[in-house]
């Protein structure tokens, strides 16, 4: 309106008082639109004090409806419980619990209007069915949201209500959609609340066309319940034939998800056998304490994420990469001190070593305790290791698992470099082969026995910083593996890191395909009864070493 006034004085005073007049009403026509608009929203909001539940339906449906920016916050707190009118003048309130008393903020206005007692206030109630209806509602209010991630979020509470109001804004989005997953979300609760509401079997078997094409649990649910209802023969013989369909893609997609999850259980197994391979397989030593290495590895861990929360919190997606390293060696000075204290007076003596290193697994336990306490600590995920992709059908790999199996492979080809073409490790194959012939060639014997357990224990403490971006970091952590990476080791070849590698995906991919028939823990006795009766046949392993030590 104002620019127009402003282009006045380059036209004629007759077509400057026309354009005044048509702006007076431009203006006019805009004002009342908009406040029918708001008195639809404020009457509707109103109503919900007296009404019961088909008549909140049409409220919120109302609501929804009027485009008004104050919708959003209005049902959000309907949804959340939060929503009260007065006794005194039924007036629409938010109320929020504060000590003794109800904190009140008006809807309308979003300001807060004082507080009250909850005898003077009466909660206006939420059922199962408005929930449904509510969430689907919001969904749709942010379906034009520049967030790709939120119009996602909301086409997917949109499909679970198939609310008919959504419609208009649906279809707006699906024209504007530029990213493709969220737009294939889009169209899919399109299609959802066609075959739910519509009347006409034409629209319903067009929809159910539409649906075929996504092979995901949700439009399998529905068409399932289709299938089985008491729609036309057409529409329900179409959705059983679309289910069958989905449901043998979804069956090929879940068996890619469980070699996934066998693969990423497999690399975990792996980071926590491959420092066992080196005690175990190449020094002989049955260490029931490596757990216990994890564990300090998980607790190093969440150690430097304390000191970057509380001193370097804009730097926290890099505590990972510092706990790496640190956890290597604070891991391998504990082990290069037990290989010190201990294991050195017990070598050629696997019963006695046993006993000890367990001991030493409880006492490490309770130094846990000691310091950090019983319960669970808090280790986060950086933000490049958080979140997912979504492949199709259902199959969804986590960010954190595919950079673990990625870590996991780092570790155990530095491992292998290490031993090939190091010095070191050529000093370690010698003492391990014939101790005599090695000393006798001027190699210390006994700083290469600390400093091949400390290799190990840091592996194990390394492997403790990738469990604990997946497990609970608590005093018990490391019982959870010691079983499994000694199956992993005598499965794969006792002391051949190749072998420990297959082992670890094997035993791992195993697992996940029986969890689903027999459960997780039936699932690991029967992976264990099949290695005993294995190692009956092969008793030095899948990949037993090749050639002769010189010493026995």
């Amino acid at each position: 309106m104002a620019a127009l006034i402003k282009l006045q004085s380059i036209f004629t005073p007759g077509l400057k008082s026309a354009l005044l007049v048509l702006a007076i009403l431009l203006g006019g026509i805009t004002a009342a639109t908009t406040g029918a608009q708001a008195g639809e929203f404020e009457d509707a909001l109103a109503s919900l004090a007296k009404a019961k539940t088909k008549g909140k339906i049409a409220a919120i449906n109302v609501i929804a409806a009027s485009g008004d920016e104050r919708a959003a916050d209005a049902l959000t707190a309907f949804l959340g419980g939060n929503l009260y009118f007065r006794k005194a003048d039924k007036k629409i309130l938010v109320a929020e619990k504060s000590g003794a008393v109800y904190v009140l903020t008006d809807p309308l206005t979003s300001k807060e209007i004082g507080q009250s007692k909850k005898s003077k206030i009466k909660k206006i109630r939420v059922n199962n069915r408005l929930r449904k209806l509510l969430r689907g509602v919001l969904g749709g209010l942010t379906l034009l949201a520049k967030d790709p991630d939120k119009r996602r979020a909301a086409a997917d509470a949109v499909f679970k209500s198939r609310a008919l109001s959504a419609i208009p804004v649906l279809e707006q989005a699906i024209e504007r959609e530029q990213v493709a997953g969220v737009k294939e979300r889009l169209v899919m609760a399109r299609a959802a609340i066609a075959l739910d509401k519509s009347k006409i079997e034409a629209e319903r078997l067009a929809a159910i066309a539409t649906l075929a094409a996504f092979a995901v649990p949700e439009v399998r649910s529905l068409l399932g319940s289709i299938a089985n209802s008491k729609a036309s023969e057409a529409v329900r013989a179409a959705a059983a034939n679309a289910l069958v369909d989905i449901e043998s893609r979804l069956a090929f997609w879940n068996g890619v998800g469980n070699v996934f999850q066998g693969i990423s259980l497999g690399s975990v197994l792996l980071l926590a056998a491959v420092g066992l391979a080196i005690t175990f397989g190449v020094m002989g030593v049955i260490n029931m304490a490596h757990g216990e290495l994890v564990m300090i590895g998980a607790y190093t861990t969440f150690m430097v994420q304390e000191v970057f929360r509380n001193y370097f919190p804009e730097a926290f997606d890099w505590s990972i990469l510092v706990a790496i390293p640190a956890a290597f060696l604070v891991a391998g000075a504990f082990g290069i001190a037990i290989e010190r204290g201990v294991i050195r007076y017990l070598y050629g003596r696997p019963l006695e070593t046993l006993l000890a290193t367990w001991g030493l697994s409880l006492i490490l336990q309770q130094l846990m305790r000691t310091i950090f306490g019983p319960t669970n600590q808090e280790v986060g995920n950086p933000s490049w290791m958080s979140g997912a992709v979504e492949v199709t059908g259902g199959l969804v790999l986590t960010y954190n698992r595919m950079w673990i199996i990625a870590f996991s492979l780092m570790v155990l080809i530095s491992l292998v470099i290490v031993l090939k073409k190091t010095a070191f490790g050529l000093q370690m194959r010698a003492v391990t082969q014939n101790r005599a012939m090695a000393s006798s060639m001027g190699i210390r014997t006994g700083l290469i026995d600390a400093l091949t357990f400390g290799l190990g224990s840091g592996i194990a403490g390394m492997a403790g910083v990738a469990i604990s971006q997946i497990d609970n970091v608590s005093p018990n952590l490391g019982q959870n593996y010691i079983i499994d990476s000694f199956m992993v080791v005598v499965f794969g070849g006792v002391g051949n890191l190749w072998g420990t590698l297959v082992g670890a995906f094997s035993l791992g991919i195993v697992n996940k395909f029986m969890e689903p028939f027999t459960g997780t823990v039936l699932a690991k006795i029967f992976v264990l009864v099949a290695i005993i009766l294995f190692i009956q046949k092969r008793p030095r392993g899948l990949f037993a070493l090749k050639g002769r030590a010189v010493e026995n």
